[in-house]
């Protein structure tokens, strides 16, 4: 696969830089030809994915009815077309309960959108205009995240259209609250400036492949984004598409990603990286009832090994509701399993 500008920084010889004791190419005060290589890479990278994506980057208008019933402006943020048939992956923060629906593309064109799913708990709403052979973006299945890696965040803040600002991965495997008050698991937090407008917009990696959608920034903090890992987004989706919503298990639990030591996994024979430490546990949730505890590590469901909480909600949306379901949890140094009575989210 040919290496994509960025990652070619990587490959600059030695020879092309400085060495410590030399001045640089041009003089002792000044920046030499590899930093120059350095930042034009970097900038033909981000320039490289804005081409491809931009396009595929909208600017949503959400309207509400007054007293009077007529519609008036209430909010604005971002989306991105994921389907050539005019589907758009947006927040469900920025859509939710909206009377009406518009939809700006970069050329200038306004469309009308309708709500076709959404869902509280992932922040992610899916919405449609009627419009076909339209630019997309494709949601990347698995995004290989490493901390430190190249970022570029799309959308349109303040009512700016067409923002593009870049960054690097932070951290992985975050929790974040949503509006509807339950957590949101394994959140990607990275360093590309986001403002206001800037929600529901993509966040991509130097091939311009998605890897998050922007859901939320920090107020009283500089340089802090937030968004939700693609692979969340990648069987959201499609339910959202059959039934207008995630129909899941609810247990109960809030936890986070948690990387096991080598030393643990071969204690208790375990194949995998990591598992979900829990955070917190309902009061009269299903959980609550079971010999689940705050600092229990979640290592499988069902026989079926889980590392993060978008490992468990997955697991869940494919069991039958009218069954107990095995959790099996590393307490200490013992290997624990317990059984739950799970509902329906809802009910």
């Amino acid at each position: 696969m040919e290496p994509t500008p960025f990652e070619r920084l990587l490959n600059i010889s030695d020879e092309s830089a400085a060495r410590p004791g030399e001045t640089g190419h041009n003089g002792p005060n000044g920046g030499n030809a590899a930093d120059a290589d350095l930042l034009d890479a970097y900038s033909r990278a981000v320039v490289g994915v804005v081409r491809a994506i931009g396009p595929a980057v909208v600017s949503i208008a959400v309207k509400k009815r007054n007293g009077s019933n007529a519609l008036e402006p209430y909010g604005a943020g971002s989306g991105f077309v994921i389907a050539p048939d005019g589907y758009i992956l947006t927040n469900y923060h920025v859509v939710a309960d909206a009377h009406g629906i518009e939809v700006t593309f970069t050329e200038g064109d306004t469309l009308e959108a309708k709500p076709i799913g959404l869902d509280a708990a992932t922040d992610l709403a899916l919405i449609r205009v009627p419009l076909s052979g339209l630019s997309y973006a494709a949601l990347m299945d698995p995004p290989d995240l490493q901390v430190g890696q190249l970022v570029i965040a799309m959308g349109n803040p303040l009512g700016f259209q067409s923002t593009v600002s870049s960054g690097v991965v932070s951290a992985l495997g975050r929790a974040l609250r949503a509006q509807n008050g339950r957590l949101i698991a394994d959140i990607i937090q990275h360093t590309a400036p986001l403002n206001p407008g800037n929600s529901g917009g993509p966040l991509l990696n130097s091939r311009g492949k998605v890897i998050g959608v922007n859901t939320a920034i920090i107020a009283a903090a500089q340089g802090i984004g937030f968004a939700v890992p693609a692979t969340t987004a990648r069987w959201v989706v499609p339910q959202l598409l059959t039934s207008g919503k995630v129909r899941r298990l609810y247990l109960g639990i809030f936890g986070q990603t948690r990387p096991l030591s080598r030393r643990m996994a071969r204690f208790h024979d375990l194949h995998q990286a990591s598992a979900c430490e829990i955070m917190g546990v309902e009061r009269g949730s299903p959980a609550s009832g079971a010999d689940i505890h705050i600092g229990d590590l979640v290592v499988a469901v069902n026989d079926t090994v889980v590392q993060n909480m978008d490992d468990i909600f997955f697991r869940l949306s494919q069991l039958s509701i009218d069954k107990p379901i095995k959790i099996k949890i590393v307490r200490r140094s013992q290997m624990v399993e317990t059984e739950v009575a799970p509902r329906e989210a809802g009910e």
